[in-house]
């Protein structure tokens, strides 16, 4: 029987997080016939839209996806403690990656694992294994490089970061070429709960790993890459899931009629507003939201989703009617401007040439998505490292105008600030996303960072050869 190499991949179990491994593990298996790679997949107890991705996934040779996930009863039980839930939940899964690669010993041999960036508690079953890890880190670099500073101030220097918050304070943080903001700085950075503390500790372990992977190109974050004395990076990206697959919530037929309305409109006229799987507002907002999109004038394409009663325990759910939530009489005013739709087809959308801005989130998977279309982006973050993409893509990098930069949810989904973005605020940012000739700038910029980002993929290119350095180092773990 054959001997194969074999790279494990335990993705976090989030979508966003998952997608990106499995689009990471094709890459490799393209460019290197030597591979097989299992990627171990763990089932939360809550929606999270990652079982109608697996389901969707297409036969590809040499991957292989093995489910892992833990009893029900255990899983559910950890809920009891939001605060370590999914610290536990990781944890728990340990014996089952031990048993899994025990079963291939004979069959293959192992190379490493690839982790997710909240997968750091599997280094400990690599090295009882006696090969390395890697870390597979879904955001930017710059955020990666605001982690590790961070945990420096906190775990070396002992600063209380948390008198960071909503401060007015500008700090000097390596990797950025002008002061920071300190009120623009994503919670994780300066609160203090249990489940904000456990991202340093995961932190701390990124450096007992062969090398850190980053969703990213060297022509977008130049300055960062160039000013960090940080581990092995390698550089990947975009690396994108152009076929989006199961992972909607849409049927095929919905899908095509999306579509079909895109292809009616003139090129770059639509605006297209969405904020990720995760995004929802209350009502109040909502009415905001439409007030300013029909005085904005432009053609758009909404995605609107429900929040859950859930918070972030579950995904938003489409609304069976749209008027119950909308100012009455949006619909008909703006029939034919404009179409409300439920959940997005995210990247089908981004790449059509309707499309001529992004009102988003900010989520490094949407970011990626929207520059390698060429799509300029308007600024609304929700939580994660969204207030800090945020910053970067108005402030560092021009490719993007703001709506707000400091706008904050919690976990649970609610907004921390008694205050609405009001709709002459929302209008404004729409304006400024849509202008054309001479007064956008960031249109151009982005068109700029479009040529860029596919090219960084190509043969020749920088993330074509960073992956090739890593397959490199993969392959000598095992000469």
């Amino acid at each position: 029987m054959a001997i194969n190499t074999q790279l494990v991949f335990i993705p976090s179990p989030g979508a966003g997080h998952l997608i990106s491994a499995v689009e990471l593990a094709k890459l490799i298996l393209k460019r290197d016939d030597r591979f097989y790679i299992s990627v171990l997949g763990m089932k939360l107890p809550m929606d999270l839209g990652v079982q109608s991705y697996i389901e969707s996934l297409s036969c590809t040779p040499r991957l292989q996806f093995i489910n892992i996930t833990i009893d029900d009863e255990t899983a559910t039980g950890f809920l009891s403690d939001k605060e370590t839930f999914f610290t536990n939940f990781i944890q728990s899964h340990k014996p089952k990656v031990k048993d899994f690669v025990n079963s291939t010993r004979s069959t293959s041999r192992l190379a490493g694992f690839v982790l997710d960036l909240f997968c750091t508690c599997m280094i400990d079953v690599a090295n009882e294994f006696s090969v390395p890890s890697y870390i597979f880190f879904t955001s930017s670099f710059t955020f990666l490089a605001l982690g590790f500073h961070f945990e420096s101030l906190k775990k070396e220097h002992h600063i209380d970061t948390s008198k960071y918050r909503d401060s007015d304070e500008e700090l000097i943080i390596p990797g950025f070429k002008a002061p920071y903001p300190a009120k623009f700085l994503p919670r994780v950075m300066t609160d203090q709960t249990v489940a904000m503390t456990t991202f340093f500790d995961w932190i701390i372990r990124f450096k007992e790993t062969k090398g850190i992977i980053v969703n990213t190109f060297a022509e977008l974050e130049p300055f960062s890459l160039q000013s960090h004395s940080l581990p092995q990076i390698y550089p990947v990206g975009p690396v994108v899931n152009f076929n989006e697959g199961g992972h909607g919530r849409n049927s095929q037929s919905e899908t095509e009629i999306i579509i079909k309305w895109l292809d009616a409109q003139v090129e770059s006229s639509v605006v297209f507003l969405c904020f990720g799987s995760m995004g929802r507002f209350d009502a109040e907002q909502i009415k905001e939201i439409a007030v300013a999109i029909e005085c904005s004038g432009h053609k758009f394409l909404w995605s609107l989703r429900r929040p859950s009663p859930k918070g972030a325990m579950e995904m938003p759910s489409n609304y069976e009617d749209f008027q119950e939530v909308l100012p009455q009489g949006f619909i008909e005013r703006t029939n034919g401007i404009g179409k409300v739709i439920g959940w997005a087809p995210q990247v089908a959308i981004l790449s059509h040439p309707a499309v001529g801005g992004f009102v988003s989130h900010c989520g490094w998977n949407s970011t990626l998505e929207s520059l390698y279309f060429g799509v300029p982006i308007a600024t609304w973050p929700l939580f994660a490292d969204q207030q800090m993409n945020a910053y970067v893509l108005v402030k560092e990098w021009g490719l993007a105008v703001e709506i707000r930069m400091d706008y904050f949810m919690d976990i649970e989904g609610r907004c921390e600030h008694v205050d609405i973005v009001g709709a002459k605020e929302i209008e404004c940012g729409i304006r400024k996303l849509m202008a054309e000739g001479e007064k956008s700038e960031i249109r151009k910029k982005a068109k700029e960072m479009k040529e860029k980002s596919n090219a960084a993929m190509e043969e020749g290119g920088s993330s074509y050869a960073s992956l090739g350095l890593l397959i490199e180092d993969v392959i000598s773990n095992i000469s």
